[in-house]
């Protein structure tokens, strides 16, 4: 009678648990997989079982450097801290719309306006909570969260299991991606911005050369109709951001893991 040695039995649990751990904390932060409002046992069953399916694929990492416990733990915590830079990256390029509806709602008179957002737990401009779920809808729609599920498991071909050194590369990378967040906020809100900006400057010279018209009660209104308008006029060109911003995800994704590596 054949038996199986405990040894194997042993290599597929560890290799499995430091699957588990990347790919948990990849989606505990991802944008769509994130979302509080999914229930927290479909997350882990959704993570266990993919991290089964992944852990039978991936390449078996070299164990004889991590003898102790010790070393042991600090692996696990260095695929944790992975899983958290992919989902931050995608987390982070996502922003850009709160970004946008904040600078929205602000011009427009929403500032005071807000709803709770279950992805991040916390107060929301209602505008950007609308882009999000146009956004979300989107990327459902098109099978763009299919992406970062190959993502992560590409990211075990790229980045090997302990491979990863984060050098002031990855550092610069995560800098730039705030500016970067920033900087499509600001696109996406520049239309409303701009128009709001215009009809600022036509109510400022209306109320010099008409003093005894009541311009501030005349001009939120105007500016609520004029927003709005821009807002719907503008939904269909918010498809191609969308998209840019799904592509920008994965490209930084895959530049991390590049950088992460040493290469």
């Amino acid at each position: 009678m054949a038996t199986i040695p405990f040894d194997m039995f042993q290599d597929i649990w560890t290799i499995f648990l430091l699957v588990l751990v990347r790919i948990t904390g990849m989606f505990f932060l991802s944008p769509i997989f994130g979302r509080r409002n999914i229930p927290n046992n479909y997350k882990v069953g959704f993570c266990f079982v993919f991290s089964i399916i992944a852990a039978n694929s991936v390449p078996v990492p070299e164990f004889t450097n991590y003898v102790s416990l010790t070393a042991y733990v600090v692996l696990i915590a260095k695929e944790l801290l992975v899983g958290l830079m992919l989902g931050f990256i995608s987390y982070m390029l996502f922003s850009s719309i709160y970004i946008a509806g904040q600078l929205i709602d602000m011009r427009i008179g929403f500032g005071m306006v807000s709803v709770f957002d279950p992805l991040t737990n916390v107060q929301i401009p209602i505008t950007a909570d609308f882009y999000v779920i146009v956004a979300i809808v989107m990327m459902l729609v098109t099978d763009s969260h299919h992406l970062l599920i190959q993502a992560i498991v590409d990211s075990y071909n790229i980045l090997p299991i302990g491979g990863a050194i984060f050098e002031g590369n990855v550092v610069t990378q995560i800098i730039k991606l705030f500016t970067t967040a920033f900087s499509l906020g600001f696109k996406i809100a520049a239309p409303v911005t701009v128009t709001i900006l215009v009809t600022d400057i036509s109510l400022g010279i209306v109320s010099k050369s008409m003093p005894q018209l009541n311009v501030f009660m005349l001009g939120m209104p105007i500016k609520i109709i004029l927003g709005l308008t821009i807002i719907f006029i503008t939904i269909g060109a918010f498809k191609g951001i969308v998209n840019v911003i799904i592509q920008g995800t994965y490209e930084e994704i895959y530049k991390f893991l590049r950088q992460a590596k040493g290469s």
